[in-house]
């Protein structure tokens, strides 16, 4: 490409080094990483380039891992153009995010890689049979991704009025709900139960079902929170009207905006989070509300499956894949940890959504010790961490 010099810089990023790639052709001097009319061109580009390092400092590393249509190219540009000339020991380990960007590329990758994944087992499942997979699900898994559990902690966390763990998790939350009911212009009133969404909102979202979530839980009497945006025009016309109708009062509080630290003090105060994806490869919102204590209510899709267990259908499996229990009554092992649905309707929404807040009306002591358990739960890297050593050493073979 016009023989362009490529400039590699080098950081320390949290404990490990890391070597940053710049071209002098523009092709990354973008105000956005995706959605222009080259995204491949300046994506394979990427690809060669970290490669064509690789060969001319002389590293030679066992693994190649690659993620998403957008380095893809890097398995085929590999095996093609670089391990014939001298990097010759990785080989290539490629994991989908999302099936739906990106099918012809990540057709390549899967043909060409020595393993590849998804982001959890029931995503897997679920696009094992996409024509882009043909003849390569021999060679593919589901590990399910992680939270880092550092920055999403409700015991060190600066964006917290007090910092709380499981054990005084009432008391921690009980604090964080008024500190947002003052930000955000909610009455405390009642102390009523605190029901939140954070999230894009797009249709993968499930956003007929977010916003019929907000007249319910209204109606069920709580509180509503929404932290998030909608790249569509359309569709954040919609909310806004939604915020119009309903955010008036001092029940319901709509915020169309990307907010980290807001988004800590919501998990801290919210009883309830809710995820009703129509499609979710893996899901951090999940896991991230269960470190702060907030029960989810969920679609049962992808790795909402794989990390939420229903209370009242779900008990040996959470046992099992939680704690390894193949009997869970015998073990004395109850790690159910929320609430779940099937179908992609209001009527399935409310299946689930009913049933939390009964158990928040009808058993408060028991819906606290739910908040605690599922606080206890590890949802961080330390079990995927070990999938994926495995998966480096049979890639390596």
């Amino acid at each position: 490409w016009g023989g362009t010099r490529i400039f590699v810089s080098t950081a320390i990023v949290e404990g490990l080094r890391c070597f940053f790639i710049e071209p002098r052709n523009g092709f990354f001097d973008t105000p956005t990483v995706y959605g222009r009319y080259d995204d491949e061109v300046r994506f394979d580009f990427f690809c060669k380039a970290a490669l064509e390092f690789l060969l001319k400092t002389g590293r030679q590393p066992d693994i190649l891992h690659c993620h998403d249509w957008s380095t893809a190219h890097v398995a085929k540009a590999f095996w093609e153009d670089y391990q014939p000339y001298g990097l010759a020991k990785p080989n290539v380990v490629f994991t989908i995010h999302n099936m739906n960007y990106g099918q012809k590329k990540i057709a390549e990758a899967a043909y060409y890689c020595q393993k590849f994944t998804t982001v959890s087992p029931t995503y897997a499942f679920e696009v094992g049979g996409h024509p882009a997979l043909n003849g390569q699900t021999h060679k593919f898994m589901g590990i399910r991704n992680g939270i880092d559990a550092d920055i999403w902690s409700p015991v060190e966390n600066k964006y917290l009025p007090m910092p709380y763990d499981a054990d005084d998790a009432e008391e921690g939350k009980r604090r964080a709900r008024e500190e947002l009911r003052k930000r955000v212009n909610m009455s405390g009133w009642q102390d009523k139960a605190i029901v939140a969404v954070v999230s894009r909102l797009t249709p993968q979202k499930g956003v007929h079902l977010i916003k019929h979530a907000a007249y319910k839980a209204l109606d069920r009497g709580c509180q509503f929170v929404i932290l998030g945006s909608a790249p569509d025009p359309k569709v954040q016309a919609e909310f806004d009207a939604l915020a119009n109708e309903l955010g008036h009062g001092q029940d319901a509080s709509f915020v169309f905006a990307y907010d980290e630290p807001l988004s800590h003090l919501i998990y801290a105060a919210a009883d309830v989070i809710l995820v009703p994806s129509m499609f979710e490869p893996c899901g951090l919102t999940q896991m991230i509300a269960m470190r702060y204590g907030a029960v989810p209510v969920v679609r049962h899709t992808g790795g909402l499956r794989d990390t939420v267990f229903d209370v009242d259908n779900d008990k040996q499996r959470a046992a099992w894949e939680v704690a390894g229990s193949s009997d869970w009554i015998r073990d004395k092992t109850d790690e159910s940890n929320g609430f779940a649905f099937e179908g992609m309707d209001e009527g399935g929404f409310d299946y689930a959504f009913n049933r939390c807040i009964d158990a928040y009306y009808n058993d408060r002591g028991w819906f606290r010790s739910l908040q605690q358990r599922v606080m206890r739960q590890d949802w961080s890297w330390n079990r995927p961490a070990l999938d994926y050593v495995e998966l480096y050493y049979s890639a390596s073979r």
